[in-house]
This record gives structure tokens, C-alpha cells and sequence, in this order.
């Protein structure tokens, strides 16, 4: 046997849910460029849950269904309320995932209608969540969800407490479709090797935010921002993108594994950030990353992927970089969930093998021997 480092090429599963093929990433055969311009995040999921896009009524429904669901356990707010001050987000917001669990009676049957709630709980609860755990943070008092808005709208709105634009509502609502799903990433393969245990789906849905935590997958984002906010303005981006040059240093928010001719996802964002940053009069962090882009395309031949224009559509939303990565989670339970209802529906146990690499032929010593 002979290892591959990071599973890289290799084909564990198959899957009718999304695919990456010739650098073209399509939901269900649908290219993500048509769902990013024409679809709703609401479409998006029951597509990637059901298979085929809903008619109207089964829209209707699924909205109704995600509304009914939305409010979370009081006991978990006030378990929130005791977090520390100053957690990792991410870590705050895989406890409260997990703890839902505690809950929800139905947690651990395994039929497929069982399955199926809890996943339209999970994906109406998360943003919910989010931005209970940011007002906490910040010493207010949490928003309940309204009723009959969608999922980007009534996130906006817990998070501020006032009804968000319309441009808003649409710049969130297309990050939310482009980070809904992409084939086996390490989050989804971390869920779905969890219920192939059939372990209930709220323990795959937590395994997958652990991964996501990570600065290596969800957590990109959030490392754009920081980078952009200690460069400050736009004549300092050249010699600090140099410097990371010239010592070789990682530059957040580029380069791709399955993509070698660039993220389809990052234009859509990169337009995204042009609009939002004109109609706010200040277009500073767009040009800085514009630059940036120039930089390291121009002389590494890296194209930014879907995380680095992320970060400045997040921020001239107003919202704070340590909920970069939540909101990531927000999209992608849309996809976690499906993979593991399809997980379940042909389950097999996954589990590898190891290339062993350590000492051989070893003989115990008794101890007063060594």
C-alpha cells in the first residue's frame, strides 16, 4: 500500500450532489455561474436536498417549513450567555450545534422523514445561531427570526436589529448560493465519515464545523481580512504583498486544489464587492484586493478562490470578520446535509487504511532493563 498525501486525487465516493469537472462546479448539473446570478439560497437547497429545483408551492413550504423552524431552545441561549468572553467563534458555534441535539427528541432516529426535519432545523437554527452568539458577544440582547423573509434577509436583520437593504439581502443571498456545496471538500468528507458510523446528523453537521474551522478550508476568509486590515490602505498593499513574496510567505485567499485555472466562484464575488463598495462611496478595500490579485497572479500565476473577495463583500456589509467563517457554515449545512442523507441512503462504513511507516521488528524489554 502506498499512502496519497491529503487524499489528494483519490476517488472515495460517488455522488449525485455537485461536481468539479474541467474547473466547472455545478449544484445537480446546474453551472454555478446560472445559480449565482439567477437563484435563491432557498432554491438552492431544496435542489441540493431533492434533487430537481421545487415549483412554487414547494418553495412556499420549505420557506414556511425553515420559518417554523428557525427560533432555538431558550436553554440554549442561556447556555450561550456563559461562553467565555473573547471564544473562537467557530468553537462557540460547534458547541451550540452539538447541543442542539440535546433538544431535539427525534435526534437520534434514523428514519428518512426524521432525517429530513432535522435537516430543514439545522438549516433554519444555524443562522439563528450566528447571530445570537455576535449579539451576546457584543452585550445585546438576541433578535427572534421573523416570519415569511428568506434565510439571507432574516439574518441581516437578527444581526442589526433593522430591516437590511435590498443590495444586502441580494450580496448575501449569492454568497450563500456559491458556498452552498462543493463535492467532497474536507468538511463534507469529515460529516459524511461520521454518519457512515450512522451517527445522527447532528454529530455529522458538528464534525463538518470542526473542519470548517480550520484556516486551511472555512477559515481563509477570515485570515483575507486581517491581512487587508494590516496592510490599512491601498499604498501600502505593493511592498507588503512583496515582502510576502520575496520571503515566499502563504498569501491567504489564492490558489485552489481542484481549481488550476481559478475559482469560478471569485468573480462572482469580486463583481459583488465592485457594486457594494461604489454604492458606498468608498471603494478602498476593493481596490486594495484588486491590487493584491494583480500582484500575486502576476508573478505566482495563483487566482484568488472563492474566500478572498468574500471578505470585503462581508465587511462593507458591516459584518465583523469573526462571523466570516460562520456564515460560511450558514451555506454549507445546506450541503453537509445533503451529502449525509445521501450518506445514509447507501451507507457503507468509511474507512481507510495507513501506509505505516514506523519501526519494525520491535522486542519488549522488561523495564528494569532499559
Amino acid at each position: 500500500m502506498t499512502a496519497t498525501k491529503g487524499l489528494e486525487g483519490i476517488v472515495a465516493t460517488t455522488s449525485s450532489i455537485s461536481s468539479i469537472i474541467d474547473g466547472v462546479l455545478t449544484y445537480r448539473g446546474y453551472n454555478i455561474d446560472d445559480l449565482a446570478v439567477h437563484a435563491s439560497f432557498e432554491e438552492v437547497i431544496y435542489l441540493l436536498w431533492y434533487g430537481r429545483f421545487p415549483v412554487q408551492s414547494e418553495l412556499d413550504q420549505l420557506l414556511r417549513d425553515l420559518s417554523e423552524s428557525a427560533a432555538i431552545p431558550s436553554e440554549l441561549v442561556e447556555q450561550m450567555r456563559l461562553y467565555p468572553t473573547g471564544t473562537n467563534t467557530m468553537a462557540a458555534l460547534r458547541s451550540a450545534v452539538s447541543a442542539l441535539a440535546l433538544y431535539d427528541e427525534t435526534a437520534n432516529e434514523m428514519s428518512s422523514e426524521a432525517n429530513f426535519r432535522k435537516a430543514i432545523k439545522l438549516q433554519a437554527q444555524l443562522p439563528t445561531i450566528v447571530a445570537t452568539l455576535s449579539r451576546l458577544r457584543a452585550g445585546l440582547e438576541p433578535i427572534a427570526p421573523k416570519s415569511g423573509v428568506s434565510i439571507a434577509h432574516n439574518f441581516l436583520y437578527m444581526l442589526n436589529g433593522e430591516e437590511p437593504s435590498e443590495l444586502a439581502v441580494k450580496a448575501l443571498n449569492q454568497a450563500l448560493v456559491l458556498h452552498a456545496d462543493h463535492e467532497l471538500n474536507a468538511s463534507t468528507f469529515a460529516a459524511r465519515v461520521t454518519v457512515a458510523t450512522l451517527s445522527d446528523i447532528y454529530s455529522g453537521v458538528t464534525s463538518a464545523i470542526g473542519a470548517l474551522k480550520g484556516p486551511l478550508h472555512g477559515g481563509a476568509n477570515e485570515a483575507v481580512m486581517v491581512m487587508l486590515e494590516e496592510i490599512g490602505s491601498f499604498d501600502r498593499v505593493e511592498d507588503y504583498v512583496q515582502t510576502k513574496l520575496d520571503n515566499k510567505e502563504k498569501i491567504m485567499g489564492f490558489g485552489h486544489r481542484v481549481y488550476k485555472g481559478g475559482d469560478p466562484r471569485a468573480k462572482h464575488l469580486q463583481k459583488m464587492s465592485q457594486d457594494l463598495s461604489q454604492l458606498q462611496g468608498n471603494t478602498e478595500l476593493y481596490d486594495m484586493s484588486v491590487r493584491i490579485e494583480e500582484m500575486v497572479t502576476g508573478q505566482k500565476g495563483l487566482k484568488p478562490n472563492v474566500d478572498f473577495y468574500s471578505a470585503s463583500v462581508y465587511t462593507i456589509l458591516g459584518i465583523q470578520r469573526e462571523l466570516f467563517t460562520p456564515i460560511f457554515a450558514i451555506s454549507r449545512v445546506s450541503g453537509w446535509t445533503a451529502h449525509i442523507l445521501e450518506q445514509y441512503e447507501n451507507n457503507r462504513l468509511i474507512r481507510p487504511r495507513a501506509e505505516y511507516t514506523g519501526l519494525t521488528n520491535q522486542k519488549y524489554i522488561p523495564i528494569q532493563n532499559r
